[in-house]
C-alpha cells in the first residue's frame, strides 16, 4: 500500500470514528430529553391539584413552646394556608411578613397558617423564625415526606385548602400580600 492509500484509510477511519462519537452523543442527548418529559409529566401527574384531598400529615410544630405536633386532619372545619418554603429561598423569605401580618386576622376567621420547612437543620429554622417572629405554626418535613406527598417541586409552592380538607387553590412561587388576602379569603369556613 502506497502512502496514499495508507493516508486515505486513515482519514476514512477518522470520519467513522466522528460519526460514531457524534451519533453517541445525541443518543446520550436524546435519551436525557426523554428522560426529562417522562419525568416531568410523571411529577405533574403525582402532584396534588384543584378538587383534590389534602393528604394527612403529622409534623412537629417548631415555634411553640410544647414542640406540639400539629395534624392535618386536625384542622378540619378550619381553612389551611399550607406552604411549603426554604430558608435559603428568597421568594419564600419575602412571603413571610406577609403571612405573619395576616395570621391574627384570618386566625380569628376560622383560617389556619402553616409554614413547613423542607431546611435539612432545625437549627437554621429556628434562626429564620426568630429573625422574622414567626407566630404562625412552623413545622420541619426533615424527611420530605409530605413535600413528596403533596407534590413539590419548586420552591415557594402554597395550597390553600378549604374547611372540608379539598385543595381550592395551588400556587407555584411568589405570593404578593393581594393575592395573599384573596386566597386566604377562599378558604374561610362558612
Amino acid at each position: 500500500m502506497n502512502k496514499v492509500e495508507q493516508a486515505n484509510k486513515t482519514k476514512q477511519k477518522k470520519k467513522r470514528n466522528r460519526l460514531i462519537y457524534r451519533t453517541s452523543i445525541l443518543v446520550v442527548l436524546f435519551g436525557a430529553l426523554l428522560f426529562a418529559v417522562i419525568s416531568n409529566i410523571l411529577a405533574d401527574d403525582a402532584a396534588l391539584d384543584i378538587g383534590d384531598q389534602a393528604p394527612d400529615f403529622q409534623l412537629t410544630h417548631l415555634n411553640d413552646e410544647q414542640s406540639d405536633t400539629v395534624r392535618l386532619e386536625d384542622l378540619k372545619g378550619k381553612g389551611v394556608m399550607l406552604n411549603f418554603w426554604a430558608t435559603y429561598c428568597e421568594p419564600c423569605e419575602r412571603e413571610m411578613p406577609y403571612m405573619e401580618s395576616l395570621y391574627p386576622e384570618y386566625k380569628e376567621k376560622g383560617v389556619e397558617i402553616i409554614a413547613v420547612s423542607v431546611d435539612a437543620t432545625e437549627l437554621v429554622i429556628d434562626q429564620f423564625v426568630d429573625q422574622y417572629n414567626l407566630t404562625f405554626p412552623v413545622l420541619h418535613d426533615k424527611n420530605s415526606q409530605v413535600m413528596d406527598a403533596y407534590g413539590i417541586r419548586p420552591l415557594p409552592t402554597t395550597f390553600f385548602i378549604d374547611e372540608d380538607g379539598i385543595v381550592v387553590e395551588r400556587v407555584i412561587g411568589e405570593l404578593t400580600l393581594e393575592n395573599l388576602e384573596g386566597y386566604l379569603q377562599k378558604i374561610e369556613p362558612s
